[in-house]
């Protein structure tokens, strides 16, 4: 007897079903099922996690954490009494890490709609629990860094109008200043957030007021990465020091010089330090009340040493400005 040739809905139907399970194979989607009494039966494509456990009859306490497995069952069930979908998201040690799923569960009826089952249909979602947790990370950071900034430039305009007379010369020094903070921002954020390198933060600073080539100007020693929130207090001082040689010193005649340089002291101690040196040489002389009893004196003398645990030196003399800060090992990478 000549057999029956399949008729054209059982033709689709066997297609769309290895359609399905060829797009589920192709996916990290794993489809499991469960008798009323929530054995499992089946599952396809399922977690290598759970491939060398997992067998006919299983449970899920045999599968997971008794807590995963217990908030696994309480949904399971509702779903046996209710018929309403629910969704759950577990999470399964593998290793030294945590595996993450998120859990769509539904039931599963006969013809006569009466519940026999429950289909739970599991996607990996660990790289995007990943991702969200530096998301939080970085923005967490990014909140503090703020607030630090913020509580920076609340100190900065204070004290500008400490030292100011009018609006208009109040309104100068702090654009300039927060221009400042600025430049040295754009190299800590450039930097994923490490900090800044002591050149670049100083050519930063320098490149508005002169040619950095200019061989009238020169930067030295060594080039140490320095943590953000120093990076932010050392780039303050270095603008009043530019800022008071443009009013005053060397770069208000174009025939001055300045020198700048960053030493490593104390190698391997404990005691290792960063001391930046400012070395400004005028022809001629300048009087000292021209400096003396501004911000910058403020900021280079109190504000920056404290804000980096470091100390300082600031030096006026009749022809020249020398500045030194001890920046302590706490701040900066090598």
């Amino acid at each position: 007897m000549m057999s029956q040739l399949p008729t054209q809905p059982d033709l689709r139907e066997g297609s769309r079903l290895r359609s399905l399970l060829r797009a589920i194979r192709n996916s990290n989607v794993c489809v499991l099922y469960q008798t009323a009494d929530l054995a499992y039966v089946w599952a396809e494509n399922l977690p290598d996690i759970w491939v060398d456990v997992w067998h006919v009859g299983v449970y899920d306490h045999e599968l997971m954490q008794e807590s995963m497995a217990a908030k696994l069952g309480v949904a399971k069930r509702s779903v046996l009494e209710t018929g309403e979908p629910q969704s759950v998201e577990i999470a399964v040690p593998h290793g030294d890490q945590l595996r993450w799923f998120e859990l769509s569960i539904d039931c599963d009826r006969d013809d006569d709609n009466a519940t026999i089952g429950v289909v739970t249909t599991a996607v990996d979602i660990t790289e995007l629990k990943r991702r969200e947790q530096v998301l939080k990370t970085l923005l967490r950071e990014v909140s503090h860094r703020s607030k630090n900034l913020l509580a920076i430039i609340q100190s900065i305009a204070m004290q500008t109008a400490r030292f100011t007379g009018t609006v208009d010369d109040f309104l100068f020094k702090f654009r300039g200043r927060v221009q400042s903070l600025s430049y040295s921002q754009d190299l800590v954020t450039d930097s994923n957030w490490r900090g800044a390198q002591f050149r670049e933060l100083v050519r930063s600073q320098m490149q508005k007021y002169v040619d950095v080539s200019d061989p009238r100007f020169t930067l030295s020693g060594d080039d140490p990465y320095i943590f953000p929130g120093a990076a932010l207090h050392i780039g303050l001082a270095l603008h009043e020091l530019i800022v008071n040689s443009t009013s005053y010193g060397a770069l208000s005649n174009g025939q001055g010089t300045i020198a700048i340089s960053g030493k490593l002291e104390n190698i391997g101690t404990e005691r290792m330090s960063l001391v930046i040196k400012w070395d400004e040489r005028v022809p001629g002389s300048f009087k000292e009340t021209d400096l003396n009893a501004r911000f910058g004196s403020a900021v280079l003398e109190r504000i920056v040493p404290i804000s980096v645990n470091g100390t300082s030196t600031y030096h006026i003399e009749p022809n020249g400005v020398s500045y030194s800060l001890d920046v302590p090992r706490s701040q900066f990478d090598l």
